[in-house]
């Protein structure tokens, strides 16, 4: 009988697989003391981000059910 693994908790709340398989995640620096930020920069940390493939294995082996 084969045993389960476990997902990481921390990085299914972190990480979305898109249907192309890339990793998605939200950029830092986003979530307080806004106000002394540059304006350029909190614009640029709107959009989502994408794992590079350096560290798509080490998500793919947190989160081995994600499709």
């Amino acid at each position: 009988m084969k045993n389960k693994i476990k997902t990481h908790s921390g990085a299914k709340k972190r990480f979305r697989f898109t249907a192309n398989g890339k990793v998605k995640y939200q950029t830092t620096n986003r979530r307080h003391r806004l106000a002394q930020k540059a304006t350029n920069r909190k614009r640029n940390n709107r959009s989502n981000s994408y794992a590079n493939d350096a560290d798509m294995k080490e998500i793919r082996a947190l989160m081995p059910y994600a499709k």
